[in-house]
This record gives structure tokens, C-alpha cells and sequence, in this order.
């Protein structure tokens, strides 16, 4: 049976064939170590002088690590059906070093006031990535389709520049933003299918030359919106237009606040099809869009939290009330990648790295790209279909492993232990998950600690058929 293994580094396109043997004993290593330092993942003197020069080869670079993991993320994509959703988002990592400029610089912070009382700025030494997360509408993660790493060195002038004009007129190519045309043309590129893509974003989306490409790609978009952009002949804005009557529907849903706990909230939702203007300075290099713009806000004021106040823009046509809360459903998984680069800096500790330059970091922070989506994908595939095979997830030395270390409940009794739902929730309360009747499903933290302590268990149980006990 082909392992997951198979399916990230098939399609990877390295010059050199040893190069590709190489990233994948790396990639089975660190996913037996997921979290751990790299020698700790090598284990020996000789494994992790191959890693470290593997990350300094100047013939590896974060496009053909992922190679092989946009293939997978297609071959995924390809056997579903329906709409599909792309979330993108940007992160930052932020490094401690005594040379930053080998690194790069993300931003400047306020760290405080000195003795005088004036307020320090700190610099902060580190990585950005732009990251484009293909979900199905259930919430299954497919693979990451698009990946972009900079440091602002590149983007210098930009700052600048926006000081002495208006930032709607500086040319979308000089700015940092470019990032969220060119990942929607490379996930287009790979999917294939621009008709059945609908990327979302947050209101840092919020660019007409966003929607213009995507217009020009023939897929969608869903964006949380932060400008009031001129609407239908010029002389209203569309926070004015939405003034007039328009379809209007209430909706409840539940909602976390600062304790986690579920409480109730009404929504108000109106929507309208609205005539939108490209910005002044470019409305003769842009062309007017028809655009469906979204409210949805909350009723009344919540206590513990920030009531819901969104205002949404898409391409989609929208005809009903069940279309209107569609949208919304498919908004609010945004969160999603944002849970993805949690586990890349909370499960793979990213920031802990102590690699010295940015080169080596790009090179090790895609390797936990990958890492991260198995993660992800397990813990979500049992709530999309707890039905599979756990052959799909779990080796048969797991299966075994997790039979004799965590006991079969009874109601456990009753299930089939060849189910997946089995063993992903023995694998969680390896990691500290209760399994009680009212708990809800395992998340990415005791999924992250039960693999974790499976794959040092694993290590031990082959090392010690190996002496022959």
C-alpha cells in the first residue's frame, strides 16, 4: 500500500536523483519527530550534517521541496466535487539573532520606553510567507497550492512611497500585495479548474486588482472588504448603496466567547447586486465591476466579545437566503489556515530554528509545510469521514501499538476497529484527549502530542525487536 510519503515526494523536481532520496529520508525523520530540534529528529552526527547541508544545497529551494505536495494537493482536488474553497493568509516568523540582515526584517515594534521615557523600536529579525490552504467546503484540507516567502528588504521603497501619494495610486506591482495576484494565478495554474475555486481572504484582500485578475482567470472570490468603494455612476459609495432597500434575512448561529463556551447570536444579512468603480487613479486601467456585497451583523451587544460585523464582496450571484448563508459558512472557514500556521509554529516549532540564514529557513519551513497539512488532515478527516479505512492513516505496527496501549472502552466494543474514528481517537487520548460523551472531536494540540509520543514509542518498539527482546 502507497504511503502518504509516497504521494508528497512523487512529482518533486530535483536536478540531482540523490537529492531526492535525501529530502525523503529528511521528511519521514522529521515527521517521526515532528516538534523535536533536527538532530533530535536525525539522531545521529552523520543524519543531521546530511540535513543541515541538504538545507545549505543551493540546488534545493522551497519549489522543488513542494513539488511533489502541489501534485498531491491536485491529485486530492481532482477527485472531489463540488466547490472548493482556497484560503490564503500571511504569517510571520520571527527569529533571535545576532546578524538579522542574514535573515531579513519583517517589521518594527514598540518595545518600550527607555529611562528618558521616550519609546523604543525594536526590529524584528525574521520570515513572511503568504500561504494559499485548499479546503473542501466539509473543512477537509487537500494540500497548500501556492507558497510565497520574502523578507520586506524587498519591498523597502514601498513605505515610503505611500507616505507622499495616495497608496491606491502606487502600482500594484511595487507593492507587497502583488503576493495575493500571483499565489490566485498559481493555484489556478495548478487546480486547473478556476470554475470550481473560491478564494477567500481577509479584508487585507481587499484589492480591485484581486478581483480583476480573478475576473480574468474565470474563477471566484469571497473578501472581507475595509474600503467604501465608489458605487454605480460615481456619486454614492456602496456603504450608501446598501442604505437602499435591499433582500434582507436573520440568521442564528453559535458563537465561542472568551471561555469557549457556545452562545447564541441573531444575524442580520442584507445583500444587494451593486455596479463597484475601480479606484480614480485607475479606473482607465481597470474596468467597473459587478460585484454581490454582503452585510452580516450581529444583533445587539454581546458581553464577553466583538459583536459580528462583516462586510463581505463576491463575484457569486446570490438568489436566496440559503445562498446568503452559504457565504458566510464558507467566510468564517478562513479560520482555518490561520489553524495551519498555528501548528507550524506551535506543533513543528518553526521559530525554533537556529539555522543562520534565510535561505536554510525557507528550505526547512516548507518541509514543515508539509508536515503541518498531514497534521491537519488527519485530525480533520475523521470529522469529514470517520467511515475510512484507518489503513489510509495508520500503518499496521501503529494499529498494533495503539491496540496495546490504550484499552478499548466499552463502547468501543461495539465499533470497528478498522474504522479511522478508532484510531484517531486512540491517538488522542494518547495525547491527553478524555474521549467523555459530550466532548467534541479531538483537536490539532492532543492529536499533535499522541502522535508524538507514538513515534517515540514506534522508535523503541523497533529498537528493541531489533535486540531481540
Amino acid at each position: 500500500m502507497r504511503s502518504w510519503l509516497d504521494d508528497e515526494v512523487e512529482g518533486c523536481r530535483f536536478a540531482d536523483g540523490r537529492l531526492g532520496k535525501r529530502f525523503r529520508i529528511l521528511l519521514e525523520r522529521l515527521s517521526k519527530g515532528l516538534g523535536e530540534t533536527i538532530p533530535m529528529a536525525c539522531q545521529d552526527w552523520a543524519s543531521t550534517k546530511a540535513a543541515y547541508r541538504f538545507f545549505s544545497n543551493q540546488r534545493v529551494s522551497e519549489r522543488e521541496i513542494l513539488a511533489g505536495h502541489f501534485r498531491a494537493t491536485r491529485a486530492r482536488f481532482q477527485v472531489t466535487e463540488g466547490w472548493v474553497l482556497v484560503l490564503h493568509d500571511t504569517t510571520e516568523f520571527s527569529f533571535q539573532r545576532e546578524d538579522p540582515l542574514a535573515i531579513g526584517l519583517t517589521n518594527r515594534v514598540n518595545s518600550g520606553k527607555d529611562p528618558t521615557g521616550r519609546f523604543r523600536m525594536h526590529t524584528v529579525c525574521g520570515l513572511l510567507m503568504h500561504s494559499s490552504l485548499v479546503v473542501t467546503t466539509e473543512g477537509l484540507p487537500l494540500g497548500i497550492a501556492a507558497v510565497k516567502f520574502w523578507t520586506r528588504k524587498r519591498f523597502k521603497g514601498c513605505n515610503a512611497l505611500k507616505k507622499k501619494i495616495n497608496p491606491t495610486r502606487v502600482p500594484i506591482e511595487k507593492k507587497e500585495s502583488i503576493r495575493w495576484l500571483e499565489n490566485l494565478k498559481q493555484v489556478t495554474l495548478l487546480l486547473n479548474e478556476p470554475e470550481r475555486c473560491v478564494h477567500i481572504g481577509d479584508r487585507e484582500s481587499d484589492i480591485y486588482e484581486l478581483f480583476c485578475v480573478a475576473q480574468e482567470e474565470g474563477t471566484h472570490f469571497l473578501v472581507r472588504t475595509c474600503v467604501d468603494r465608489l458605487a454605480e455612476d460615481g456619486t454614492r459609495t456602496i456603504s450608501q448603496e446598501m442604505d437602499k432597500p435591499q433582500s434582507k434575512a436573520w440568521h442564528r448561529v453559535e458563537v465561542r466567547d472568551k471561555q469557549g463556551q457556545c452562545v447564541p447570536a441573531t444575524l442580520e444579512i442584507r445583500w444587494r447586486r451593486i455596479r463597484v468603480l475601480p479606484p480614480i487613479g485607475k479606473q482607465k486601467q481597470y474596468p467597473e465591476l459587478t460585484l454581490t456585497v454582503i452585510y452580516a451583523k450581529e444583533l445587539g451587544t454581546p458581553k464577553d466579545r466583538e459583536p459580528i460585523n462583516w462586510k463581505l464582496l463576491t463575484d457569486l450571484p446570490i438568489r436566496s437566503r440559503a445562498e446568503a448563508i452559504q457565504k458566510l459558512v464558507w467566510y468564517a472557514s478562513r479560520w482555518k489556515v490561520e489553524t495551519y500556521h498555528k501548528i507550524l509554529k506551535s506543533g513543528c516549532k518553526a521559530e525554533a530554528s537556529r539555522l543562520r540564514t534565510a535561505d536554510r529557513l525557507v528550505n526547512l519551513i516548507s518541509v514543515f509545510c508539509i508536515l503541518s497539512w498531514r497534521l491537519f488532515w488527519m485530525t480533520m478527516l475523521n470529522r469529514a469521514d470517520s467511515r475510512l479505512p484507518a489503513g489510509q492513516v495508520f500503518s499496521k505496527t501503529e494499529r498494533q501499538l495503539l491496540d496495546h496501549l490504550v484499552p478499548d472502552r466499552p463502547v468501543d466494543r461495539a465499533r470497528k476497529k478498522i474504522s479511522l474514528s478508532f484510531y484517531i481517537t486512540k491517538l488522542a487520548r494518547l495525547g491527553g484527549y478524555l474521549a467523555r460523551a459530550d466532548d467534541p472531536p479531538p483537536g490539532n494540540k492532543v492529536m499533535w502530542r499522541g502522535l508524538s509520543r507514538l513515534t517515540d514509542i514506534e522508535l523503541g518498539f523497533n529498537a528493541a525487536k531489533l535486540v531481540g527482546n
